[in-house]
């Protein structure tokens, strides 16, 4: 007889807001930067909502709901051998659960990735029109190597991450018969009837909300350093 199986909450809805409103605030970052001039207003707003993101996902990583802790998802390097070894087939299927472990490593170099980026933007001075709010922080040595970092190598990086995270999707999608889009916008995936879902009433997510407002002051504090 085959397992019973049931829609099983993984992803909790503070969880899915971050990813959207992250993929969304990099994209138009980017975009914003690419346009230049007045759009660069936009830049600095998102790339501010970006850290704010970023420093609630590390606390929510800690707190949130079961299958958004780095406890459960981030995997060993040995883990993450076998892993590709096996091609993730049946006998890891536990590991597919939530974040497989190649993707856990991926969101968090994407995460690492990001947050040196917003530094760097944050003490930039493309010695024209914008200067990040830190500038003044730094030496102007430091300042041209952050600012050639970011709008150079740095966003090269990222579009290419962005890009390997899309293929990804779209790999596990057409030649392993996964859709990951579908559980990050319902947060339900059909798994094992025994499968540990992750909590998503309404007192974890006000919980979510009082760390997004506390991930708010910490960034409205960083930018009043420099003032």
């Amino acid at each position: 007889m085959s397992e019973a199986v049931k829609p099983v909450r993984i992803w909790d809805l503070p969880t899915r807001l971050f990813h959207w409103a992250l993929a969304l605030s990099v994209v138009a970052s980017i975009a914003s930067a690419k346009i230049g001039g007045a759009a660069m207003v936009w830049h600095f707003r998102l790339g501010y909502l970006a850290l704010g993101l970023i420093l609630f996902r590390l606390v929510w990583g800690l707190v949130g709901g079961h299958w958004s802790r780095f406890s459960t998802f981030v995997a060993s390097p040995v883990t993450v051998w076998r892993y590709l070894r096996t091609g993730g087939g049946a006998s890891a299927q536990r590991l597919d659960i939530g974040h497989n472990p190649l993707g856990a490593w991926s969101v968090l170099a994407m995460l690492a990735l990001l947050a040196f980026q917003v530094a760097t933007g944050l003490v930039a001075d493309d010695e024209i029109a914008n200067l990040g709010p830190l500038n003044r922080l730094v030496s102007s040595e430091t300042a041209l190597l952050a600012t050639s970092w970011h709008r150079g190598v740095g966003e090269k990086v990222l579009i290419g991450l962005l890009v390997l995270h899309v293929a990804a999707i779209a790999y596990h999608r057409f030649r392993k018969g996964q859709d990951l889009v579908r559980p990050m916008w319902t947060g339900d995936k059909t798994l094992p009837a025994n499968t540990p879902a992750s909590a998503d009433g309404w007192p974890h997510r006000l919980k979510a909300l009082v760390i997004a407002g506390a991930a708010a002051a910490v960034v409205a504090w960083i930018i009043r350093l420099g003032t």
